[in-house]
């Protein structure tokens, strides 16, 4: 089931985002807090992943996508985005950005594989290498 987080996801959003994502941005993935982000939650009788958007219509910027270790490569991350861009269809937006290393073909093929293409080179956009701006229109 996708949802949208409750303030009692927070310790378990937390524990995957620290231990999935390399450049986590803690700030965003606030609780308790009115207006922006998104955080969508894949739930399967417990939080084990979740989408952070930063919305700015017609645009939304995915700027966490992430499964609990352990639990990648079963098909929770296509649940997640499938979920994810039907819920932003029904919404205001029109097109989905994201950033992604250059060189990780695994998360590169994920997005390929839902229509997302290179919109922008980003030299040195991550502390340890480049990355790409990703682009896909609802």
């Amino acid at each position: 089931m996708i949802r949208e987080a409750r303030p009692e996801d927070e310790a378990r959003l937390r524990a995957i985002q620290t231990n999935t994502l390399d450049e986590p941005w803690p700030e965003l993935l606030g609780f308790g807090i009115d207006g922006p982000p998104l955080v969508l939650v894949l739930d399967i009788g417990e939080p084990l992943g979740y989408a952070l958007v930063v919305p700015d219509p017609p645009v939304a910027y995915l700027a966490e996508f992430a499964i609990a270790p352990g639990k990648q490569g079963q098909g929770l991350g296509t649940a997640l985005m499938d979920g994810l861009l039907d819920r932003l269809r029904t919404r205001e937006f029109e097109t989905v950005r994201l950033t992604a290393r250059t060189d990780d073909e695994r998360a590169r093929g994920f997005y390929d594989g839902f229509g997302f293409s290179v919109a922008d080179e980003l030299p040195g956009h991550y502390d340890d290498g480049d990355g790409v701006l990703l682009v896909r229109d609802l």
